[in-house]
């Protein structure tokens, strides 16, 4: 088994991810490692597993994974996984985090299976967890998303410890699943 794990990062959050996932791999097949953008999108089809790794902007897949995506070819014989990194709560949480979960990452799962139904890829799924935003985002969140200061204070610890030892331990379990499955 051959595979390939293409991600974006500007934070660090999804090469941490990406790096974990190859140290996985790397036990059991060939597995390269770089960004999307310096993938040679006329080697792809020596892969038999595209691992495609994004943060979320603006509750999506960042700009350059999704074009990266679109520009896969249709029916390649490689299958495909995604993660994602994102700085709002992780999904499993109900009420008010679930909501901005949905609101702020919520689109990026989908988009990873809409690409690769409409460009006929077998869809492996899906792993994502929180990282620590950039200053920017933070101020963004603090401004606009969270702007009660006692639910700030909560989530904004939290926020800067990940990806932690959970995050990590998850993202290998994903990547053992995946390996699991081929």
């Amino acid at each position: 088994m051959k595979a390939l794990i293409a991600y974006f990062t500007q934070t660090g959050n999804t090469q941490m991810i990406a790096e974990v996932i190859h140290e996985v791999f790397s036990t059991r097949g060939e597995v390269d490692i770089t960004t999307v953008r310096r993938v040679d999108l006329d080697t792809l089809s020596e892969y038999d597993l595209l691992i495609v790794g994004a943060p979320c902007h603006d509750g999506d897949l960042a700009p350059p994974v999704k074009g990266f995506l679109d520009s896969l070819p249709e029916s390649p014989r490689f299958k495909l996984a995604g993660f994602f990194t994102h700085a709002t709560y992780t999904p499993d949480k109900n009420g008010r985090e679930g909501e901005l979960y949905n609101q702020w990452a919520g689109r990026c799962h989908p988009t990873f299976e809409n690409i690769c139904s409409s460009k006929n890829i077998e869809f492996l799924g899906c792993f994502n967890c929180q990282g620590k935003a950039s200053p920017p985002i933070e101020a963004f969140i603090r401004q606009e998303i969270i702007t009660d200061d006692d639910e700030w204070d909560r989530y904004l610890p939290d926020l800067r410890k990940h990806p932690d030892s959970t995050d990590i331990e998850n993202a290998k379990k994903f990547a053992q699943d995946i390996l699991d499955r081929l």
